[in-house]
Parts: structure tokens; sequence; C-alpha cells
């Protein structure tokens, strides 16, 4: 077993994020809420983020939902991920970048490959890329793709992006054809390698994970449910690297003023107010998340208001 390292240095925007035995906190994009309508106006969106990057928030995460499956609720910020995020990396100057996260199988490997590192390059190495085998069911048929075969074509389109690092790569596949060595892809990541974060399981082992990819976004659980999670992934990464790996978690808010206001559960979170979300960051700080994205979309109070709170209360502790 190897002696762990901290976190590897791949980029500017995971290591802006990404820091071992610290908690770090951005925000989901569409900044705004969207409760009795589930379509975000994506109204003041460029202006709040700029605010949330002056404000000191570490990253901004982007979703690709590339169909709006009523059944499923929530269309994410709509626009595709990386036309959007370079467009954000021409208005930002610090703030990661992130896409949280990709479904691989519904994009060839090579146009996912292209846009990370198109978004890489052009906003000096702060792009973090989640990536996903997918969960909307309906996206599948729509596009011609067998629902059954994402878990492989999840590791294939993983492999691909990897390998496309090298210059001229050769790489055989079953889904998307064969390079042979004789062309490029261009342009490369900042670094050596565009950093992968995997959501949830995406029909992989916990084994594959911990040797494979750079970071582990997992669901919002109970602190001792999360604790025992992070641990049994975190025993396995010694086993095949010498670098530890950093954890994230979404959770939805909803911010009240009044700071002493007790926790009410709501989807994937909480409304409470911040002296509650601060014990509740601390503890999942303790237990090994190293970054939380916070998700406003079911908040009640003014926007601006809550972000000027979260900046003032809640960030300074952290």
């Amino acid at each position: 077993m190897n002696v762990m390292k901290g976190f590897q240095k791949i980029n500017k925007g995971y290591s802006h994020v990404f820091k071992a035995n610290h908690l770090s906190l951005g925000l989901v994009v569409p900044i705004e809420s969207y409760i009795q309508n589930s379509i975000p106006t994506m109204k003041n969106h460029i202006e709040r983020v700029k605010l949330i990057e002056q404000f000191g928030f570490k990253a901004l995460w982007l979703r690709d939902v590339p169909f709006h499956v009523p059944s499923f609720g929530d269309p994410g910020q709509m626009f595709d991920p990386f036309t959007y995020l370079g467009y954000l990396a021409s208005q930002t100057k610090e703030i990661a970048l992130g896409i949280a996260s990709i479904a691989l199988p519904l994009h060839h490997p090579v146009h996912i490959t292209k846009g990370a590192t198109t978004v890489d390059q052009l906003s000096g190495g702060r792009l973090i890329l989640g990536i996903a085998s997918g969960d909307r069911y309906d996206e599948y048929p729509a596009m011609g793709i067998n629902y059954a075969d994402r878990g492989e074509q999840f590791r294939e389109t993983f492999n691909y992006i990897r390998k496309a690092q090298d210059d001229f790569p050769t790489f055989e596949t079953t889904h998307y054809g064969r390079l042979s060595g004789n062309i490029d892809i261009l342009p490369k990541a900042t670094a050596h390698k565009i950093p992968l974060l995997m959501t949830g399981y995406s029909q992989q082992s916990l084994e594959w994970n911990a040797e494979n990819t750079d970071g582990w976004m997992y669901y919002p659980r109970d602190i001792h449910t999360q604790k025992h999670t992070i641990k049994k992934w975190r025993e396995l990464i010694p086993n095949t690297q010498d670098y530890s790996k950093p954890f994230m978690q979404p959770l939805y808010i909803d911010l009240q003023e009044e700071e002493d206001f007790k926790p009410l559960p709501i989807h994937l979170g909480f409304k409470t107010g911040t002296k509650y979300l601060i014990s509740f960051l601390q503890h999942l700080q303790q237990v090994g998340v190293n970054h939380v994205a916070l998700n406003l979309r079911f908040n009640s109070s003014n926007i601006e208001n809550t972000l000027e709170l979260l900046a003032n209360k809640v960030i300074t502790q952290f």
C-alpha cells in the first residue's frame, strides 16, 4: 500500500477548489429560484455569476441536460454546457468552471474532448469536468442509444478522453470508431489531463472509481452515511496510486435571514438559517467532504440578498 500524498496538481481550477482536509463552496447555475415553474428564466445570470466570483465562491457548476424530460422536473441551465462555459470564461477570471456532469454515453467522446479542452484553454485551466453514465431513461431511445450499454460506453468514453491527451493517439473502441495515430485531436488540455470527477457510481465499481477518476461527486446523505461512504472509497485509493482524491456533493438550501432558524427538510437539503448551515458544513468538512455545490432552486428569499448572506456569514467560516 502506498503512503498517500495530498491532492494531485492538475489544472488551475482543480487546485483552486480542492484542498486536502478543507471544504470550499460553489454554486449550481442557474443561480435563481424556480419553485413554481420547472424551467428557469436565466435572468441576470451573467451578473450573478460575476457576483459569486466577487464574493469568493470557488466554483460554478453547470449540468448537461440534452432534453427537457418533464417527469424529471429540471432542465438544468438549458444552454449547451461547453458553449455556455466558453462564454462564462470570458466573463470571469478566477472562479473554477465545473460541469456536474456530462452524461458520457449521450455524446461522442471526440466532441466532449474538444469542448472540454477548448474551455480549459480559453479559461486558463479552470475547467473541472464531472462525468456520469446518465439517469434520464427517455434520452437514450431519443438518441438511438441502448440504455443497458451505458456502463460500458461510460468506460470507453472515459478512456477515449484520457487517450486523446496524447499526440496522435491510437485507440480502438467498440462504439466510437478507431484512432490510428495518423490524426490528432486539438487543442490539448492546459495540464497533463482534464480533471474528471465521477458522479455517483455511473454503473462502475467503487474500485474502478478509486483507481481511475480524479475525484468523486456523490449525493447528499446524512453525516454518518457520508462519513462511511468517503472512508470506504478513500481506503481503496492507496492500492493503486500515491495521491488522495477530493470528494464533493451538492446541497439544496432555502436560506432564511433569521440565523437561528431551525432546519426543515426540502429535496436534497433543507430550509434553515446560517447558524445550522455553518454547523452542518463544518461536520461535512470533518468527515472528508472537500467541496459543496449549493443549489438555490428552492430558495424563497431574494437571490442577491441570499448570496450576500452566504458571503458575509458562511464563506468566511471556510
